[in-house]
């Protein structure tokens, strides 16, 4: 008897990993897409600690996101979520745009 396996039993090996990444898949999105909501919230809070800093050094809000990297409270990769949203300021508070 030959050792090995059969051409059906391959197709069903297949198969059953095929519905297995199809049903995953939209999982990992749905993760992907939560991630990046998340990281994007955290760098506004972090946007807004700059921006009281600022308030504190120059007795003054900044009128634009680039004071704040001009001034080193911030580097020009903070300005922009992950998901290529950017952040602005609005009323000294920062947010998505």
């Amino acid at each position: 008897m030959k050792k090995g396996f059969t051409l059906l039993e391959m197709i069903i090996v297949v198969s059953v990993l095929s519905i297995l990444f199809l049903l995953a898949v939209p999982n990992i999105q749905k993760v992907i897409k939560i991630v990046d909501s998340k990281g994007c919230n955290a760098l506004v809070k972090v946007v807004d600690s700059a921006i009281l800093q600022y308030k504190l050094d120059y007795d003054e809000y900044p009128s634009s996101i680039s004071d704040l990297v001009n001034v080193g409270l911030l580097s020009e990769d903070q300005t922009h979520c992950s998901n290529g949203n950017s952040i602005g300021i609005y009323d000294g508070q920062a947010a998505v745009q």
